[in-house]
This record gives structure tokens, sequence and C-alpha cells, in this order.
């Protein structure tokens, strides 16, 4: 069975992965529609692999994220109020939650 740190640690190679591919896409002065979907997707796996963290987290630790319209957001609030993450980076990832709701409706739109 794979343990709790393993599978952080697998998560934490993929974003640092991502990242990597993030910086090298932002670099370039003028960006095709193209590239302009690349960043957008990095972007989005970035935060889906912090989520993926704090659900392994919270699952090791026995709490139940409810399935629900909100569960995105109840998953920060969550991990807040167990001292998994601070307030401060619950307001910076709600960034990111926007972004993923914005792309995940851009992704209709082209679909």
């Amino acid at each position: 069975m794979v343990s709790l740190s393993e599978k952080i640690e697998a998560e934490k190679e993929n974003v640092e992965r991502t990242l990597k591919d993030l910086e090298m896409a932002m670099k370039k002065k003028e960006k095709s529609v193209i590239e302009l979907s690349a960043i957008a997707t990095f972007l989005h796996n970035i935060y889906n692999g912090i989520e993926n963290i704090l659900k392994q987290i919270l699952k090791t630790r026995n709490i139940d994220i409810l399935k629900s319209d909100t569960w995105h957001k109840d998953l920060l609030e969550l991990s807040a109020e167990n001292k998994i993450i601070s307030e401060k980076l619950v307001d910076k990832l709600r960034e990111y939650l926007a972004f993923r709701h914005f792309f995940y409706s851009w992704l209709w739109i082209y679909d």
C-alpha cells in the first residue's frame, strides 16, 4: 500500500514539473491560442495537484469531504479548519479555484 507521504511526493513532483512547463511557456512574449490554452491547462493542473494533496491528507485523517456543488470550496475551508493550510493560503488558493471554474466554463464553450 502506498503511504500518504509517497502519494504527496508523487503529486508534488507532478506540480513541480508542470510549474517548470508553465514557466517556460510564460517566457514567450507573443503567445498563440494553443500556447494560451496550454498555459491555462498548466494552471488548472497545478491547482488540481494541490487539491489532490489536500484530499489525501483529509482522507488519512478520516475527515469526509461531502460531495456537493461547493465541495472544492469546502475542501479549502476544511483544510484550514484542520490546520493543514493557513487562512492566508486559502485566500490565495481561492483565486486559483475561481480560475478553475472559469477554465471549465471555457472548455464547455469549445466542446
